[in-house]
């Protein structure tokens, strides 16, 4: 079957909006669950206001090939990323791997967006191209966050878990 690069672009926009729905719910659980890592709270926190606005971005790209939401799409990342979050939760050293699955879904998310932008510029549509380059910055900055505040994280983990009466988890 022969598919034209607009309808390419189509599906892996679908894809990219059905990935940030699950981006969503992953942040939103780990965020809620941090008590004792501000910082790293905080930037989570942030990047859930990000990820809502990117789906909004993502949504009129959709639209603007005369596509629709993927639902059904959307309702299982959702539902796979809060099994996700409950298997985190369950880990004695929560925050230091989540830090870590956190990196590597960012750059899940980088690799998704660069070919986005491939596709859209061979799609000849610079509008979508322009969107999606902006939404792959914000994935480089939160990517390149964490990997900054890894050690921070790490060390602050070792210390709690390491000092009697303190909770290291989360």
């Amino acid at each position: 079957m022969t598919r034209s690069t607009t309808e390419r672009l189509l599906m892996w926009l679908k894809d990219a909006y059905a990935m940030e729905q699950e981006a969503e719910t992953m942040l939103k659980a780990m965020a809620g669950r941090l008590e004792h890592y501000p910082g790293l709270r905080g930037r989570i926190e942030a990047h859930v206001g990000e990820t809502q606005q990117q789906s909004s971005r993502l949504k009129g790209c959709i639209e603007q090939l005369d596509g629709a939401v993927p639902v059904a799409r959307g309702m299982l990342a959702d539902a796979m990323a809060a099994m996700h979050a409950a298997g985190n939760s369950m880990m004695s050293d929560e925050v230091a791997k989540g830090i870590g699955i956190s990196y590597a879904f960012e750059h899940m998310e980088i690799a998704s967006y660069r070919a986005l932008v491939i596709a859209a510029r061979a799609a000849g549509r610079e509008d979508i191209a322009t969107v999606c380059s902006q939404i792959l910055e914000e994935e480089e900055a939160m990517a390149k966050w964490l990997l900054d505040h890894h050690e921070s994280v790490i060390a602050a983990f070792l210390a709690r878990e390491t000092t009697e009466g303190v909770t290291a988890k989360r």
